[in-house]
Parts: C-alpha cells; structure tokens; sequence
C-alpha cells in the first residue's frame, strides 16, 4: 500500500493503481451510473492530449524542466494510446464540473512521469498541481478536451454519412427507372420513380455532410489558457502561443483560441448545435426507417413495395412472420438521441455565472449520441 493525503486527510492506496487521493475520493462520491469517464469515448484521451500540449508549451517557455516534460508527454502518450484504462474509475456523472476527471488525469500522468524518472510510483520528481496541472485549471482544461472529443464524433459521423450517402446513391441509380406510386398523407398520390425517391435521401446526407464539417471547424475554437474564469491566471509568458502550436503538431488540427476567454467558459452553445445536429440525422434516420416499416409492411396484406433482408424469426407464435426488426432499432435509437438532446439542452441553459459546470453530463450525452 502507499498512502496520499490533501487537506482532508490521508488515504491508502493499492500499489498497483497509479491514481491518488482525489481520485479515491470521487470513486467513493460519484458511483451513480455505472459507466466511468473512460467509457465517454475519447473523453479522457482528449485530456490526455491537453497535458501533453501544456507540457511541451511551459517547457518552451522555460517553465518546466526538459526532464520532466519529457516524462509528462510520455504518460499521456500512454494514455492516448489506450493504457491506463483501469485507473480512470470515475463516474461519468460527477459534481466539480470536471475537477474530478482532471486531478485523475494529473494524479495518473504524475504518478507514471515520476515512475519513469524515478522507478516509483508517486509524487518525488513529478507533480498533479505544480507540474501537470501547470498553467491550467479545470475550467479550461475540460472544455477544450470536450471540443476536441466532440470534433472526433463530428468526425465519425461524417464518414458514416459518407457510407449512407454511397448507399443511397447505388439504390438511386440501380432503380432510377421503376416506378412506384407515391403517397400524401399515407393516400394514393401520383406515380414517381424509387430512383427519385432514394434522391432525396441521397440530398440530405450531402447536406448532413456540409453541416458536419462547419461543426468541426467551430470546434477547432478552444478556451485553452482561460484557466479559472477567462484571466487567464498563472499561465507563463508565452505560454498561450505555445500551446495552440505544441497541440498542432500533437494532432495535425488547426486548434486556436477563443476570441474571447469570458465567452468560452461562460457559454457552451456550440454543445446545442452539436447536438441538435446529431438529433437531425437520427430523426431523418428514423424517418428512413418508419418509410421502409410502411413500404415492407404485409407482406400479403399491406404494401409490400420494399423487401428486406430477413434477419431473424418475428413471432413466437406464428410460424414465418419476419419484423422489420433493424428498422424498429433504429427508431428506438433516435427517441434515445432525442432524449440526450433535451438533456443538453438544459445543462446549456443551466451554466450559471462565469462557468458552465454541467460539461460531465453534456459529453456523456454527446458521445452516446
């Protein structure tokens, strides 16, 4: 066992966990959900890459010793790198707004630097506040790692709408010539081509697509150096450009300061316009998926103009049904992001005063949307 104290006392700790005191703390705070911080993807390798950035940027400015930056950048590569998974045991609910989550990052990036330097695990040469934590806070060390996360969702779906848009493309072409009837208000309406009828979709994921890449050059737009309310206190000389420039040549993103600090931690919109896009593709995908419901539906008694694959037994009584059972996923689906969206929402129009302090909630949200 090795022990850590703050000014609430000391605590002991398992030799293998690389973790510290306030980590134990929140473990013994937060367990609600069952679900950690690590489990919101590229949540705690977002944080990561900022203690990696912040490192190289006060070594470049002579804050921080050659050293011990190197054995900084080191563990958070680790990190990025997907190890370390079992010591970010957090809760992804968690009051703070992130304070939890960013003294486990610093405990855990501290305590391996050290053990790198030193052989041990522990706090000799390296540590969470004075040399991990240098020049930041958590009020803007989280809100940049949760743009950079929400940039890698943006990023996702963009290739995933890519696929939808070839998809739907192959079908309007394939069918461009047979004609079904189409319908107004579930009525008998006027003859048009299945070709015609897969363009529309085939325009909304270019349109989905262009909406995607706007968001992930907003999110290029950090409050990296706001520390605790926008001043901008206790970073170094220099240090603001340096980091833009050291989290640059990490990622290859054209990453750049906020206009303004005040807004950046006071204001998180941009979470509503993520999120209320990501609500757009899954209600345009749920309309996708009652339009393939309606048109499959009988198949001896209803229309029957679309067959789908058969993917597994639909009764347990009659003998031969088959449920358009994907389709019905999906919808479920999109009530689910439809839900998150709300959540968001109100996490948004709730950020009191000079910090929005509901950032664990709306990333847990935006990932699983």
């Amino acid at each position: 066992m090795r022990k850590d104290s703050d000014f609430l006392g000391e605590v002991e700790l398992e030799d293998s966990v690389y973790y510290g005191v306030q980590t134990l703390r929140a473990m013994r705070n937060f367990a609600v959900s069952g679900a950690s911080h690590y489990d919101v993807e590229g949540y705690i390798q977002s944080v990561a890459l900022v203690k990696k950035a912040a490192a190289i940027a006060n070594f470049r400015c002579g804050a921080l010793s050659e050293e011990v930056c190197s054995a900084i950048c080191k563990a958070a590569d680790e990190i990025i790198a997907g190890g370390l998974s079992e010591n970010f045991p957090i809760d992804a609910f968690q009051g703070g707004g992130g304070t939890s989550t960013n003294m486990n990052a610093n405990e855990v990036i501290a305590c391996r630097a050290n053990e790198i330097l030193t052989g041990a695990k522990g706090y000799e040469r390296v540590h969470p506040n004075d040399h991990v934590n240098m020049g930041q806070s958590t009020n803007d060390v989280i809100p940049a790692a949760l743009k950079i996360a929400a940039r890698g969702y943006l990023q996702n779906l963009l290739a995933a709408l890519a696929g939808l848009e070839k998809s739907f493309a192959a079908l309007q072409n394939k069918y461009q010539n047979a004609i079904r009837l189409g319908r107004t208000c579930l009525q008998d309406a006027v003859p048009m081509s299945f070709g015609q009828y897969f363009s529309g979709y085939v325009s909304f994921t270019k349109r989905a697509q262009a909406r995607a890449r706007n968001l992930m050059d907003s999110c290029l737009e950090l409050p990296l150096g706001a520390t605790a309310v926008g001043t901008s206190l206790s970073v170094k000389e220099g240090y603001l450009d340096a980091v833009y420039t050291a989290l640059g040549e990490i990622t290859g993103a054209k990453f750049k300061r906020e206009e303004n600090f005040f807004d950046g931690l006071q204001n998180a919109d941009i979470y509503v316009e993520i999120s209320a896009f990501f609500k757009s593709v899954a209600v345009f995908l749920s309309k996708v998926a009652t339009d393939f419901r309606i048109l499959s539906s009988g198949p001896r008694a209803g229309i029957n103009e679309l067959v789908l694959p058969s993917v597994q037994p639909g009764s347990s009584i009659m003998p031969g049904k088959v449920n358009p059972v994907i389709p019905e996923l999906v919808n479920q689906i999109a009530y689910q992001v439809c839900g998150n969206d709300v959540v968001i929402g109100m996490s948004v129009e709730g950020g009191e005063l000079d910090l929005n302090v509901w950032e664990p909630v709306i990333i847990k949200n935006l990932s699983e949307s």
